[in-house]
């Protein structure tokens, strides 16, 4: 049995339906626009791609945007967008994410585009089937528990293994 974490690359362009998703789009860019300007005075460059290759520590702007949604991610309360059980639960939970801009214009919104990258807590791997995980929180099992609650999850586009987490065995704890 292994102990899992996933990824989620959600990403949110023009075409967003979810209210969320669209909060999250205008205001990511509106911020975008609003930081751009430190970085792009004369405004010679007009989309986040030049900015990012002409001026120095524009890699920045990443973080800088991204204090725009943490308020939208807090809605979520630490629960993984998008992604449910064959159930229809959401049942994953992250605690670190990523956010990163993908694609700018400064005159053009709806090219505006970014990703948010969740990565769950751990989970237990119990074995695949199909196109699914068949998964539990990584603290049941403990000791001698008759049951464990298992979620099956179906691998999708832009969800992944993010990492095996592997105990240190005791030699390798011992040698350093």
């Amino acid at each position: 049995m292994r102990l899992i974490t996933l990824c989620y690359r959600k990403i949110i362009d023009a075409t967003a339906t979810r209210s969320w998703d669209q909060l999250v789009w205008a205001d990511s860019y509106a911020e975008f626009r609003l930081q751009a300007q430190n970085f792009n005075p004369g405004q010679q460059y007009r989309s986040f791609g030049e900015i990012l290759h002409f001026v120095p520590g524009a890699e920045r702007l990443h973080f800088l945007v991204s204090g725009a949604v943490n308020g939208y991610v807090q809605q979520l309360n630490e629960r993984l967008p998008d992604i449910t059980d064959n159930l229809g639960r959401q049942f994953l939970r992250f605690k670190r994410l990523h956010f990163e801009l993908i694609n700018s214009d400064l005159q053009d919104k709806s090219k505006h585009q970014v990703a948010i990258n969740f990565v769950s807590e751990p989970l237990r791997w119990h074995e695949t089937v199909g196109t699914f995980l068949v998964v539990s929180e990584a603290s049941t099992g403990a000791g001698a528990v008759a049951e464990t609650l298992t979620h099956l999850v179906q691998l999708q586009p832009f969800l992944s293994i993010y990492s095996i987490l592997t105990p240190a065995s005791d030699d390798s704890a011992n040698a350093r």
